[in-house]
């Protein structure tokens, strides 16, 4: 998944992710992404979909997010 990242790090954005996905259910929908971050405009969370959802699924898996802000 994230091979060069170290232990710390990746540890850092698992914990992150976990914010984030206030429901926990592994994902984080848009609706967890606007509610972290209230003041992202809505260019960028198209962007994001854009690049960071892999898979088209409407949510980020937790590789997903690794990849995408690592």
């Amino acid at each position: 998944m994230a091979g060069d990242l170290t232990e710390e790090r990746l540890s850092q954005l698992r914990i992150t992710f976990a914010e984030i996905d206030t429901d926990g259910d592994g994902y984080i929908s848009e609706a967890e992404l606007k509610r972290h971050f209230p003041d992202l405009p809505a260019e960028a969370l198209g962007a994001l979909s854009q690049e960071a959802d892999s898979d088209q699924d409407g949510r980020y898996s937790l590789e997903e997010f690794i990849r995408t802000v690592a």
